[in-house]
């Protein structure tokens, strides 16, 4: 029997054998074999968004997008394949960004209905519009936090101050952060911010022209206050905004107010059925307004309401804008 091992002998070495190249784990501990999913690089993400404290464990899988800013805001990220659908649109999407909107769905044309918004199973709802999280609707942020579902608000819903370009960066980089993707928001705003510096160097010395924003209104005008991103815009692209004064991003004036402040330039905001082209005849034929400079001259510009909002398009607002106001800087 020398030179035999017993059979008992070789499976306990066999065993050992095992154990070891398994790290010496006993058998009945190989979970503690296997280590714990960890959180994508740079999460958790916490973000205080217009009152609501939200942590993001990791990013987003299943994101909807309401309002053409936000939309536009995400696909200027390269986002589209973490968005399952987008709701509400003013207006085309920027013609560089149409390809990837194309195959996203459109859950509505408007806002959805809750129990609609619910049927997509969405883990992530971003609004541009303060609409969005109507709670009589019973889309309110709460209401969506119970659900399982996390929420962002366009900071410039609940900006205390005017807001400025700089706020349009914090928008951007909030949701990059909120993707995990915060290169990309370097490299976008690289971008944005050189179209800007392209108009100041352009306007370099130009007198400001007083302006006046008309939106809508047949009784009372509907126009651009202080506090919004419209004003920022007004302001860059080589203008003085004649209700900067009014602390609101959007309110009526009377016409006759209109006419005491004199604006130089008219602003019309394009959107919805009334065309830009009937808006100016209605104030050509404004007999309130028949002293004004801009009437006078006929001097009109036009901005589609979809860029003077806080998103990508605003940068791209003051070009259009500072071109029409100042044409002669811009041959």
């Amino acid at each position: 029997m020398t030179g035999r091992r017993p059979a008992s002998l070789l499976l306990a070495l066999l065993v050992s054998g095992v154990l070891a190249a398994c790290g010496g784990t006993p058998a009945g501990d190989a979970r503690a074999a296997v280590p714990a999913a960890s959180a994508p690089a740079g999460f958790p993400v916490t973000l205080d968004n217009c009152g609501v404290r939200t942590t993001y464990e990791r990013p987003p899988r299943r994101a909807i997008s309401m309002n053409q800013h936000a939309t536009e805001v995400m696909l200027a990220l390269g986002l589209e394949k973490s968005m399952i659908g987008t709701a509400y649109l003013d207006d085309k999407v920027l013609p560089e960004y149409q390809a990837a909107y194309g195959a996203i769905k459109v859950v509505a044309k408007e806002y959805p209905a809750y129990e609609a918004l619910l049927a997509e199973e969405p883990d992530f709802v971003y609004g541009g519009f303060a609409s969005t999280f109507d709670e009589k609707e019973g889309r309110g942020r709460d209401a969506l936090r119970k659900a399982g579902i996390k929420t962002y608000l366009n900071v410039e819903e609940c900006a205390e101050g005017p807001v400025t370009m700089e706020l349009m960066d914090t928008e951007i980089r909030n949701v990059a952060k909120i993707f995990g993707v915060p290169g990309r928001a370097d490299q976008l705003l690289t971008e944005l911010h050189t179209t800007l510096s392209g108009v100041r160097e352009k306007l370099a010395g130009v007198a400001p022209v007083k302006l006046f924003v008309y939106d809508s209104g047949d009784k009372t005008a509907f126009t651009a206050g202080g506090k919004g991103i419209g004003n920022e815009i007004i302001t860059l692209a080589g203008a003085e905004n004649v209700f900067a004064d009014l602390d609101k991003v959007w309110g009526d004036v009377s016409f006759e107010q209109v006419a005491e402040r004199a604006p130089d330039w008219i602003v019309i905001y394009d959107y919805g059925d009334r065309s830009a082209a009937d808006k100016e005849e209605f104030l050509l034929s404004n007999p309130a307004l028949r002293d004004v400079p801009a009437i006078k001259h006929k001097r009109f510009a036009v901005l589609p309401l979809s860029s003077v909002v806080l998103g990508v398009r605003a940068p791209g607002a003051v070009e259009a804008l500072a071109g029409q106001l100042h044409a002669d800087r811009f041959r």
